[in-house]
């Protein structure tokens, strides 16, 4: 089962399941949940390659993809998957 573990605060998520509730949960805000206002912009420090891919909303707001997400267009695929708020 995947884990999710944001500021030390572990989390396991079913295999393909999106991180947003969980994200906002432990804190991290959220206004529009559609990639347009880049409210939930979270780091990732370990675990990318465990996130679904970059999508075009995140292209549109971030540019290229680097260490940060936006939580409400992710989902955790498998593995572990660090993030910092």
């Amino acid at each position: 089962m995947p884990k999710l573990v944001i500021e030390g605060e572990e989390f396991d998520l079913p295999e393909n399941s999106p991180i947003m509730e969980t994200c906002e949960q432990s804190g991290v805000p959220f206004a529009c949940t559609e990639g347009v206002c880049g409210t939930c912009v979270v780091e990732v420090t370990s675990g990318m390659e465990n996130l679904s891919e970059f999508n075009q909303a995140e292209a549109d707001f971030l540019g290229e993809c680097h260490r940060e997400r936006l939580a409400c267009q992710c989902r955790i695929l498998k593995g572990l998957v660090h993030l910092k708020l």
